[in-house]
């Protein structure tokens, strides 16, 4: 009896132990003043299902960088405060910007991330502030109103644990072209001369009608003008690659132009994207989802709780465009050829490890 009590006991500890190491994480609860990266840009290896076998090898090759490492006056990196896990201190960067704060539907100031959270192992630290949406950023952009006198003093107060203020707001309104520009000249002023102050600026060939980011005006009210030169190809396009070097060198000569060479950073995308020639997820017509099923022969309806349902296998052609080590270091080699030695990442987490060997300070 006592040798089947010892043995249940032991087989007990067992069950427990490998219960333990299997039981799933705590889920942690979304903080939702906290701004949500795009599910576009947060598929890395820890994201995808664990394989029940050892991980495969590759079966591609990649090229190997050749020449000198690249040597940067500057080297800007952005920190997302959700991916903290994603950054190590050290890396070869003088200029860490930790993103971000964001604007809610109040135009109030959410989520600023703190100080203390981030070790940049030296390198300076800006506050990233973000505005996503067109409607929003027309209310906090009026002059005169108390929702905009708020936000600025907001941003001062938020960013005075930190060496300077970058602003990215990307869905200016055009009609708000003149307001952007006098914001921009307010939180200048009310940040002082001793606080960094950087702007990020999408890419262009030459100033648009209207244009609402005039590099030569925002370019007078910051020491830093980051040009963020990706995005040639999007989601919702045309596969091809988020940079190609022609279309980049095309966005060099108009930046050199027009933005001072002191404050000119030229930023480099980390990250990747892939595209599918057949999209099958979406709400469909009736006369839609008939026609889909008949072109993959579906020969059975299910009623579940009496709703039909479908299932089908399709054959999906995906293609990608990614920037690893020796195409991230040709973007770095063609804006050295320019006589640009400020270079920003987006984002640290997305990139080749083997980068890292191949950036240098040069102060």
């Amino acid at each position: 009896m006592k040798k089947c009590i010892s043995f249940l006991l032991a087989l007990l500890v067992l069950l427990n132990s490998s219960f333990a190491k299997k039981k799933a994480k705590p889920k942690v609860k979304p903080n939702n003043d906290l701004p949500a990266e795009e599910i576009e840009f947060s598929i890395s290896a820890d994201d995808l299902p664990d394989g029940k076998t050892a991980e495969p090898l590759p079966l591609y090759t990649l090229k190997t960088p050749l020449g000198e490492p690249v040597k940067l006056r500057e080297s800007w990196g952005y920190v997302m405060q959700t991916r903290l896990g994603e950054y190590t201190p050290g890396l070869p960067l003088t200029d860490i910007c930790f993103f971000a704060a964001e604007v809610n539907c109040y135009g109030e100031l959410v989520g600023v991330p703190a100080r203390s959270k981030i070790n940049t192992n030296g390198a300076r630290c800006h506050l990233v502030i973000v505005c996503d949406s067109k409607s929003l950023t027309h209310f906090v952009l009026q002059p005169g109103s108390e929702v905009r006198k708020k936000l600025l003093r907001d941003i001062v107060k938020a960013g005075a644990a930190y060496d300077g203020v970058q602003i990215d707001f990307e869905l200016v309104p055009a009609r708000d072209r003149g307001h952007f520009i006098t914001f921009l000249a307010d939180l200048r002023y009310m940040l002082g001369q001793k606080k960094w102050f950087t702007v990020c600026v999408p890419a262009r060939f030459k100033q648009l009608t209207e244009d609402v980011y005039p590099y030569k005006d925002i370019a007078r009210y910051c020491d830093r003008v980051f040009v963020m030169a990706y995005d040639e190809h999007w989601s919702g396009g045309t596969p091809g690659p988020v940079a190609s070097l022609d279309w980049c060198r095309k966005i060099t000569e108009y930046a050199k132009k027009s933005i001072p060479e002191k404050k000119l950073i030229m930023g480099i995308p980390l990250y990747g994207r892939s595209w599918a020639n057949e999209t099958t997820a979406g709400a469909w017509y009736f006369s839609g989802a008939n026609r889909i099923m008949t072109e993959h022969g579906v020969e059975k309806i299910e009623y579940d709780g009496e709703i039909p349902k479908f299932k089908y296998t399709a054959n999906v052609e995906v293609t990608g465009w990614f920037n690893d080590v020796y195409s991230v270091l040709e973007f770095c080699r063609l804006y050295e050829s320019f006589d640009i030695h400020k270079m920003g990442f987006w984002r640290v987490g997305f990139e080749d490890p083997a980068l890292w060997d191949w950036i240098k300070i040069n102060r």
